[in-house]
């Protein structure tokens, strides 16, 4: 089938909705399938089928930093009509919210043969991020009648699709591609100790000013333990975080990696002892959770926001309360001493993680456009006129 993902922000990043529709789009062309990525302004031109369809602009958005599109000119409008009339796509895929400017006029001059499937991604972090949902969903009422449908990524994210669209949808998690993982080899981090490793956007919401926080605690309560704490990412909290370490002595623990490519990220997590994700909230999800335990070295920790928790809860020992640096200081010394606690805990990981394979994942995926695209097929099918 043709499959066309419909995104409003840029390729350009590596945040976890663009991770997500990558790794799919990439699976499902090793299926047989032709992936389209119906965008906004992007410049990488290393995937096939890529379409730019506006001028983007840079915002913040639910502690995330993203590119929303520009007002569409007339002849955009008509660009994205010749499209659609062009390729003539079975399925639509929408990563959802998704903006009145571009997403929302491509799904409205979607072929009636054309499929419109949702993936809804967020989870709000403010009040703030929860009513402009609900103003984009009100300015989208009449493309949102128009899906198929609509999928979540977690339990948390389908209890907010409900409160803002006011839609039903099935949760069909995040992936991974667990092939990477299983063949990375460690990279060799300098120094000696213990490897307790972040990685992610260095900006407040992501807390890695918290896992610094337990990290000066225990090193002050155990001087003799050794620990190595990478920092793995960038953004604009870290001239913060370096005056921190510095402050509290801790240049010799602390070690800032800096931006890690999708390449690089399976050997460093081979790398970790314990990996830890201490977000305060607006987590739908966590693709990097499942990253973290398809290395299959790291114990993974991860704050008990809604999303992580909806990801981690049948192992509740390894969530801790958001943004308390003395109960993550806690639980990271436990992993750190008690080997039996740290071998439960990756056997649970491994037992755990392979059922969001994108193998796995993907095959639900095609079982749900398949039932979406019957009966617009049956329909056009009754609908077009015979030839004589």
């Amino acid at each position: 089938m043709k499959i066309g993902f419909v995104l409003d922000d840029t390729l350009d990043s590596t945040d976890g909705v663009q991770q997500y529709i990558l790794t799919v789009g990439a699976w499902l062309t090793t299926q047989g399938h032709e992936v389209h990525y119906l965008v906004g302004e992007t410049l990488r031109s290393d995937i096939p089928h890529i379409h730019s369809l506006s001028r983007n602009f840079k915002v913040r958005f639910n502690g995330n930093r993203m590119s929303v599109p520009l007002p569409a000119s007339p002849s955009s409008s008509t660009n994205i009509r010749a499209l659609l009339a062009r390729e003539r796509f079975d399925v639509l895929h929408i990563q959802v919210p998704y903006s009145p400017l571009l997403a929302h006029k491509i799904i409205l001059n979607a072929p009636r043969r054309t499929a419109v499937v949702g993936t809804f991604h967020i989870v709000p972090h403010s009040a703030l991020v929860k009513y402009a949902t609900l103003l984009l969903a009100a300015v989208s009422r009449r493309s949102a009648r128009r899906f198929d449908a609509m999928l979540s990524v977690s339990v948390a994210a389908q209890r907010f699709v409900k409160q803002t669209y006011g839609l039903d949808s099935v949760v069909l998690p995040n992936v991974v591609d667990m092939a990477p993982y299983a063949v990375a080899k460690p990279f060799l981090l300098p120094g000696e100790g213990t490897v307790i490793m972040f990685l992610g956007r260095l900006v407040p919401r992501k807390g890695c000013m918290v896992l610094l926080q337990a990290a000066q605690q225990l090193v002050a309560g155990h001087p003799d333990q050794k620990l190595r704490v990478v920092i793995c990412g960038r953004g604009p909290l870290l001239p913060e975080l370096e005056a921190f370490v510095a402050e509290h002595r801790l240049k010799d623990t602390v070690q800032f990696a800096g931006y890690l490519s999708e390449a690089d990220k399976p050997r460093y997590l081979k790398a970790a002892d314990i990996a830890v994700f201490p977000s305060l909230g607006g987590e739908s999800f966590g693709i990097v959770l499942l990253e973290a335990m398809a290395a299959g070295r790291p114990v993974v920790l991860a704050a008990d926001n809604p999303g992580y928790a909806s990801v981690l809860e049948a192992y509740p020992d390894i969530l801790t309360p958001a943004g308390d640096a003395a109960a993550l200081a806690s639980r990271l010394q436990k992993y750190l001493t008690d080997d039996r606690a740290k071998a439960a805990a990756l056997a649970w990981q491994r037992t755990f993680v392979p059922q969001f394979d994108v193998n796995v994942v993907g095959q639900k995926l095609l079982e749900i456009y398949d039932a979406a695209i019957a009966p617009r097929s049956a329909a056009h099918t009754l609908t077009t006129p015979k030839s004589d």
